[in-house]
């Protein structure tokens, strides 16, 4: 019901002298059948970007992107017309569809950047290209979880292929993630529905899951039911350190 993922197992990636990323799947040069995905999430990177650097314009296509920025500034730019700098707590949407180029660069002098690079597969391919973000402040995740992407059927019927820019953030998937800070000691609880997982980040700080699973930063958890029936997640925040944590929701594998 629920893996304990350690952040020493995590596969290291130094491929330039600016970034250093740690892989929860296989990814790049890390190859490991074993470990592909779980469920729709396909990749989930954890990238310190040092300052004055980034990746240059890249492309990608068929693939719902999500990006979580923990520390530092992120300064985007894509083939759409976008240019934006996101900061603590943002977050940024693209669904690559059909085709896009972007960049993600730390343009700081003096500061790291970190941020989580989330892909999740869409429920169909050749979409049209989209791009979105939301700024958050702490209070929003403060103490409790807040729901910063649901899924594209659910939250839109007709057919919206560009982003309003308010709200939670649309994916074409049947996915919801969350995130929360939680200050010391701080109790939240979580309801997996029956044949739903997810995939859990202590991004930093610690915590414990159902008072047997203990999480440092960068560990993860894989969570799913064992029964048809519904299950209930109690997560507390370390009584020193807090917690700050991301949840990726979803239905369970077929």
């Amino acid at each position: 019901m629920l893996r304990h993922i350690s952040a020493s197992g995590l596969y290291v990636s130094k491929p330039t002298w600016w970034l250093e990323s740690r892989f929860h799947f296989s990814f790049a040069e890390y190859y490991a059948p074993r470990n592909m995905e779980f469920g729709v999430l396909r990749v989930l990177n954890d990238d310190l970007v040092k300052p004055r650097s980034g990746f240059e314009t890249h492309p990608h296509r068929d693939m719902e992107i999500f990006t979580y920025v923990v520390n530092g500034q992120l300064t985007h730019k894509d083939s759409l017309g976008t240019a934006e700098t996101l900061e603590r707590g943002c977050v940024q949407y693209m669904s690559a569809g059909r085709g896009v180029t972007h960049s993600e660069k730390n343009k700081a002098s003096n500061e790291m950047l970190r941020f989580l690079q989330i892909w999740i597969k869409p429920n169909r391919s050749g979409l049209t290209p989209n791009y979105g973000s939301r700024v958050f402040s702490k209070e929003d995740r403060h103490n409790k979880l807040q729901h910063v992407a649901t899924s594209y059927d659910e939250y839109d019927g007709h057919g919206l292929h560009k982003d309003t820019g308010e709200g939670i953030i649309p994916m074409h998937q049947d996915v919801n993630i969350y995130v929360s800070e939680a200050e010391a000691g701080a109790v939240q609880e979580f309801v997996l529905q029956s044949k739903r997982q997810a995939y859990l980040v202590c991004i930093e700080g610690a915590l414990s899951a159902n008072e047997s699973c203990n999480l440092t930063a960068r560990d993860a958890l894989e969570i799913k039911s064992e029964t048809m029936l519904s299950f209930s997640l109690k997560l507390e925040a370390d009584n020193e350190k807090g917690c700050h944590f991301l949840l990726v929701e979803m239905a369970e594998e077929q």
